[in-house]
């Protein structure tokens, strides 16, 4: 322990954050830091970054590695883990499921292990609404049934189990977060959101207004929905970064508990769009498209029990996540040393981005 938190939230830890450079570790590191808890980042790089890791020191290695983990759990002594490393492209997971069985799976089962023999019992795993599949009722309950449709959801399923086991098993105290879709960027503008190639709408819409991409593609526009097109429920990384701190500080021994995290409501498609649009002051020009297989017409969170449990409610809303997002894109980057995306490329060169 490294003493008391000035916050009043119990004693200070040390946590491992597997995954701690990319996109949402690196959020949660930032929130760790502040709490006075310290960090210790542990990341291959395939979809971190080396400027994201800022309030905490490094280690190196593949969540695979049982050699590494254990070494590296020997020499920083950390009282807590939480859990983000694993792979995360839907359509890739269909592609190489067995790569993700890899991963998302064995790497959890690989954590655990050098867990136990480092006397750690306390973990945060980072899931997903995936893991629901495509339910037949909304908003989504913890209750409800968990069917995957896709091998990214089946992985973290089975983590899931797997965490429930350890919890019953050897009194690890285990916490499931399954995020709906993570949005935005630090309202600081220390870090962001960076994936290539990019999956995710707001950045891609964002891109369009930037006149980096020509178009977006928006797959279906005869769902049972208001406006027709897909509705998802958009929670900022920032509040994702906040649930997790209060999970890990919240955990009990013995016990495994999964919270759903989102806003409670939806935005369309041509919502986003609409949304982009207005905070930029730009057009986003867009087509339809067929629909993608599999994809549900709503996902929405019930976030309730997180509201309860956890005293959890997400602070952002819709406009603050394009906002966050926008300056990260054309601004912030600079701070760590990337380009600011604030000039468009030539239209030749631009390409057609499919959400």
């Amino acid at each position: 322990m490294l003493g008391g938190n000035p916050d009043g939230l119990g004693e200070l830890m040390r946590v491992l954050v597997t995954g701690g450079a990319g996109y949402i570790g690196s959020h949660a590191c930032k929130a760790l830091a502040a709490a006075g808890h310290e960090p210790i980042v542990y990341d291959n790089f395939r979809t971190g970054h080396r400027w994201a890791v800022k309030w905490g020191p490094l280690e190196r290695g593949n969540i695979c590695d049982a050699s590494r983990l254990a070494d590296v759990m020997r020499r920083w002594r950390p009282e807590a883990v939480m859990h983000f490393a694993a792979l995360a492209y839907i359509g890739e997971s269909v592609l190489k499921p067995d790569l993700y069985y890899q991963t998302n799976v064995v790497g959890t089962c690989t954590l655990l292990d050098a867990m136990r023999l480092s006397d750690v019992n306390r973990i945060v795993f980072s899931s997903t609404c995936a893991t629901y599949g495509a339910p037949r009722s909304m908003p989504i309950v913890e209750t409800s049934p968990q069917v995957p449709v896709n091998p990214y959801g089946l992985s973290k399923l089975a983590a899931e189990a797997i965490l429930r086991d350890h919890a019953e098993t050897f009194g690890v105290a285990a916490t499931a977060l399954r995020y709906f879709n993570a949005a935005g960027a630090d309202p600081d503008g220390e870090i962001g959101e960076e994936h290539d190639p990019e999956p995710h709408l707001l950045p891609l819409a964002l891109q369009v207004a930037l006149g980096r991409r020509s178009r977006l593609s928006i797959f279906g526009e005869d769902y049972d929905t208001p406006d027709g097109t897909c509705v998802r429920d958009y929670v900022h990384v920032t509040d994702l970064a906040a649930a997790h701190l209060t999970a890990l500080e919240t955990a009990a021994e013995g016990t495994f508990a999964a919270y759903n995290l989102g806003t409670g409501s939806g935005a369309s498609v041509r919502e986003v769009i609409a949304a982009v649009a207005e905070v930029t002051g730009r057009p986003v020009p867009a087509r339809s498209a067929p629909r993608r297989p599999g994809d549900p017409p709503t996902l929405v969170a019930d976030a309730t029990l997180a509201h309860q449990a956890l005293r959890w409610r997400a602070r952002y809303q819709l406009r603050d996540m394009v906002e966050s997002a926008w300056n990260w894109m054309t601004e912030n980057r600079s701070r760590v040393g990337l380009r600011a995306l604030s000039t468009p490329i030539p239209a030749r060169g631009r390409k057609a981005t499919k959400v």
